[in-house]
């Protein structure tokens, strides 16, 4: 299997695409997959198309529907109200079941197909809004059933998984695409680019994160400015 080349899970979000450019300065080939999983803003796709053509990256699309319709989410059934805050005895109605784990599976056996070793995901333990599927433990667990189900030796990635969003906003800056990540990346659940709707919690984690990135940058800017 090629240790050069990496398959990133990719949905043209913050989170996504800051792997995709991670997964550029690691490795020497890397390629994209997105799904359609039923979600009701499916420009997300197209931004996530966008994205990977400016990063020259090849990006397929594949078609698992099914995936949105086996649990009811607020994601992909239109009439279902979103949760704003995650409720105290429960998942909150965003989590998609299954997702996940089903992008990773599919991914795998994509790899394999193509002799892939290294997968790259975007999920997050500290800032996981509550998806028991964005854990370090779930990944791992997958990690090894994949390696064990496909006879394969498969490495998923996990980049994000113990930063917060402030953190992921300063590993964007370092990788050089803050800009591009705040103006063309889809994170909201509505369904608007860059900066969103700034009510659901997608873009109140993002616009949080934001602002602590920059009152640590500032502080941190005057720090070293200040006179020994």
């Amino acid at each position: 299997m090629k240790d050069e080349t990496a398959l990133v899970v990719f949905s043209g979000g913050q989170d996504s695409t800051t792997c995709l450019y991670w997964a550029k300065k690691h490795f020497k080939e890397v390629r994209a997959l997105t799904f359609l999983y039923g979600q009701k803003h499916r420009a997300e796709v197209d931004v996530a198309r966008e994205i990977t053509r400016q990063a020259s990256v090849e990006c397929e699309v594949m078609d698992v529907s099914f995936v949105g319709g086996l649990g009811r989410n607020a994601l992909t059934y239109p009439t279902l109200t979103m949760d704003k805050e995650k409720p105290a005895d429960s998942v909150p109605n965003t989590f998609v079941p299954g997702r996940n784990l089903f992008f990773l599976s599919i991914a795998a056996v994509y790899a394999s197909e193509r002799a892939i070793r290294h997968l790259v995901t975007g999920v997050s333990q500290t800032d996981f809004s509550g998806y028991p599927d964005c854990r370090d433990a779930f990944v791992k667990s997958l990690n090894v059933t994949l390696n064990l189900a496909m006879d394969k030796s498969f490495f998923i990635h996990t980049p994000l998984m113990w930063l917060d969003k402030a953190g992921v906003w300063e590993l964007a800056d370092e990788l050089g695409v803050f800009d591009l990540i705040r103006r063309e990346t889809l994170t909201c659940y509505n369904g608007i680019v860059g900066d969103g709707c700034g009510e659901c919690p997608a873009c109140r984690l993002r616009r949080e994160g934001l602002e602590k990135y920059h009152r640590e940058k500032n502080k941190e800017s005057f720090s070293l400015q200040r006179p020994c």
